[in-house]
């Protein structure tokens, strides 16, 4: 990968969640929680995964939904405030939160049950 010192924040802030990681997309990188789709680091931003039940904690701290350009906009990853990105443990906190959202898994069988 190739250096980004704000992804490499972002990933050490979250340093306290076991299984994160990222991936290479699009100009930016994906964040995982194991195989959960979680956040999106672009151009010095970090975008969570959000719905319904929590996307208006994002906009009543002014935050706007991923617009990478043009006129993509994904509606469904809002930015984190800077100062949760600044705090592991709210960061860490809101990440959990991302990574449980609905719909995560669109379009895919159910993981099977290891036994």
């Amino acid at each position: 990968m190739k250096e980004d010192s704000f992804r490499d924040f972002v990933l050490d802030q979250l340093g306290s969640l076991e299984g994160v990681s990222c991936r290479a997309m699009f100009g930016g990188y994906g964040l995982y929680l194991g195989a959960d789709f979680f956040g999106i680091v672009y151009d010095g931003r970090l975008y969570f995964k959000t719905d319904d039940s929590t996307r208006e904690k994002y906009r009543d701290r002014g935050m706007g939904p991923f617009a990478p350009g043009g006129d993509q906009v994904l509606k469904s990853y809002y930015e984190v405030p800077e100062e949760i990105v600044e705090d592991d443990e709210e960061l860490a906190s809101w990440a959990r939160e991302a990574a449980s959202r609905k719909g995560k898994r669109k379009g895919r069988a159910p993981a099977a049950k290891r036994r």
